[in-house]
């Protein structure tokens, strides 16, 4: 699913912090989320919700949060697409 584009630009805005938690972690994992940022609400016991608690209160773990996500949205661009339905290949 693509999100509207933003006029100024910015692939985050709009994008909740639950969102791009939830989107990592069915991309990548907890286990994988727990090796590129080493905090324990990844690594020990991971839950979404402890985690939005721990990110939401430390500015630069979000930011390497927000840097992975937008690290995957630039590999999911780079991806062809599926034609739609009704469309011929």
């Amino acid at each position: 699913m693509t999100a509207p584009r933003d006029p100024t630009g910015d692939p985050l805005h709009g994008v909740t912090l639950e969102r791009m938690l939830n989107e990592l972690v069915d991309h990548l994992g907890w286990e994988a989320m727990g090796k590129r940022i080493a905090i324990r609400c990844f690594t020990s016991d991971p839950s979404v919700s402890s985690s939005l608690k721990f990110l939401r209160k430390t500015p630069w773990a979000r930011e390497k949060v927000e840097g992975i996500y937008l690290s995957m949205l630039r590999e999911r661009a780079k991806q062809p697409q599926p034609p739609s339905l009704g469309e011929v290949p």
